[in-house]
Formats: structure tokens, sequence, C-alpha cells
């Protein structure tokens, strides 16, 4: 994983400084909603924190360093929720199931949070994007370690590339019901949405091997 990047402040007793940083991301996160990150300045951030714009640099040096410590939480407090809730240790498609089931929850939780990160994240500076995008491939891992237990116990069959394109897509259409909540939520409740969306990972992650192997049966046939 890439080196978490480090951010300048002139104040240094750390207690302070994460205890402004905090307020700052609490403040960007809703303005970032409401006004996307190029439009919002940081005198508004500082405002919204509650500070002046010159307590503000005394934290950060550009606008930047607070999009990449807002993208950096967020995406640590998924990851913690995920880990916490997910049991990558039991190998069953009872608890893969779940699994999907807990993490679609975590992301109406955060849908808010998780939708500044799917929408912001692409203006990170070069030097912040890998770190932040290596966390999450940290939490598609988890997926991965859930669908090879299933692999392992005979309950899916499924090649390696399968289980990574299986994980993607568990973490993509768990973030989806953030990104298209315009559309989804006059269509279907959490909980339809949840059954239908697993529904098709499962069954289509059971059927992958079916529709690989069916040119062969019929060139066995022949």
């Amino acid at each position: 994983m890439e080196k978490k990047r480090e951010i300048h402040a002139s104040v240094k007793d750390e207690r302070l400084v994460q205890k402004r940083r905090d307020q700052m991301i609490n403040g960007a996160v809703a303005l970032f909603i409401e006004k996307g990150f190029h439009r919002t300045t940081t005198r508004e951030i500082a405002r919204a924190a509650g500070f002046s714009i010159g307590t503000l640099y005394e934290y950060i040096r550009t606008k930047e360093d607070v999009l990449y410590l807002v993208c950096d939480r967020i995406y640590d407090q998924v990851r913690e929720r995920l880990q916490q809730i997910l049991n990558t240790q039991q190998a069953t498609l009872e608890a893969l199931r779940k699994g999907i089931s807990d993490y679609f929850r975590v992301i109406d939780d955060m849908q808010n949070e998780v939708l500044v990160m799917y929408q912001e994240v692409k203006s990170l500076t070069k030097d912040a994007l890998p770190y932040v995008l290596g966390k999450e491939l940290e939490m598609v891992n988890l997926f991965t370690q859930m669908i090879e237990g299933c692999v392992e116990n005979k309950e899916l069959i499924l090649s390696d590339n399968q289980i990574k394109m299986m994980s993607h897509n568990i973490y993509v259409q768990g973030q989806m019901w953030a990104f298209r909540r315009w559309a989804l939520k006059k269509m279907y409740t959490l909980e339809e949405y949840i059954e239908l969306q697993t529904e098709f990972l499962i069954e289509g992650a059971k059927g992958v091997k079916k529709i690989e192997e069916g040119p062969n049966e019929q060139t066995k046939a022949l």
C-alpha cells in the first residue's frame, strides 16, 4: 500500500490538530455535497468548521489538502465498519449474503459521504490518489476473502479472475445505492434493493461457470 501523505500543520499540538481537522472535515463534507469540491472555497470551509480562514491555514496548506483529509476519513470509516461486520473467516454463501446486506446498509448510513468520495476522488492530487485508492482495494479484498472461502468449500465454482470480478461488482453495487439514489429510491426500498442485487450477484456467480462450460459440452457432443 502507498504511504500515507503528510499534511503540513504549523500547530504542533497533535490533539488540537486532530480536533481542528475533524471540524474541517465535517464542514467540508456538507459543502462538497451541496456545491462540489471545485465550487467550494477555503473561506467557506473555514466558516463551516467554525473558525477563521487564518486558523484554517494553520492546519492545511491548500484546498486539495482538505479533500485528501475528507476522502481519507471516509474510506477509513467505511473500512472500519466493514471489518467489524464482515466475517471473512466464515466460508459460506449464507455469510456472504449477510456480508453483502451489511455492506449495503453501511453505504445507506453513509450515503452522503460515499457520494462525495465517488464524485470528488478524481480531484485528488497525483501523489495522494494512489494511497486513497489503495484503501478502496483493501475493502474489495474483504469480499475476495469471503468468496474464496465459498470456492474452497465448493459452494461456488469460480476462477481467480471471476472471484476478483465478483468482489469488485459487490463493492460497486453497494456504492450505486448512493450515487444513483435519485433514481433507485423511487423504485426500491433498501430491503428490495439488497434482495435484488444479492440475487443477481450470487446467482450470477453460480451461472458464470456454466456459461464457460457450455461450448465445451457442445464440443464434446460433436
